[in-house]
């Protein structure tokens, strides 16, 4: 199986090449209140030694209509992440949306065709319901977060059979700052259960 994998909360140049020496799909770039939040020019000056092929992602909750403005001017996300909520109100054209789900949330009916399923708060480590996040995986494309780290990735792939996962805090050396080595690790492990089938090794 194909696994997708995101890396979130880019701070750091060292954690973005690492992101991109690893083989990376994704890496996310906080617009919210947060330790890892990131304005338009750094997010830009960050993504700018990625490689073609890696999708940059725009990472909101609740934006005013002016910062989505700025990011979609200045930074011109390939995806924009979001609360289910927030699609309707953010500017036409920044990029593809991916809406969050949160575990306990209601399920909307229809469901998106692809979302993100995580813990009940955003960038805390907490993690998701494995359980829920399965059933859902059943009936849409979910990119599983939510306190994912190198030891676990494989176990979730292996519970939730996601479309893809999402690490934030898991691979940080302290709060904010990405740590290089766990982001390999991180990709090799969610790799690593993709090639088994999405079988924990």
């Amino acid at each position: 199986m194909r696994i997708f994998v995101k890396i979130c909360g880019m701070t750091t140049p060292e954690a973005v090449a690492a992101a991109a020496a690893a083989g990376a799909d994704a890496v996310g770039f906080v617009f919210a209140d947060s330790p890892r939040s990131v304005d338009v020019a750094r997010a830009r000056a960050l993504s700018r030694a990625l490689p073609p092929g890696i999708l940059r992602v725009a990472v909101f909750r609740h934006p005013a209509r002016e910062l989505a403005l700025a990011v979609r001017e200045g930074f011109r996300p390939d995806w924009v992440q979001s609360d289910l909520a927030d699609g309707a109100a953010l500017p036409p054209g920044p990029g593809d949306f991916l809406p969050v789900l949160r575990a306990g949330d209601p399920w909307p009916d229809p469901l998106p065709a692809r979302l993100l399923f995580e813990g009940p708060v955003s960038g805390s480590g907490t993690v998701a319901d494995w359980d829920e996040a399965a059933r859902l995986a059943q009936r849409a494309e979910v990119l599983l977060a939510g306190g994912l780290h190198p030891g676990n990735v494989g176990l979730a792939i292996d519970r939730v059979r996601p479309w893809g996962v999402d690490v934030r805090s898991g691979v940080e050396a302290r709060r904010g700052i990405k740590d290089p080595e766990k982001i390999q690790a991180f990709i090799a492990a969610a790799r690593a259960a993709a090639r088994n089938g999405g079988n924990a090794a």
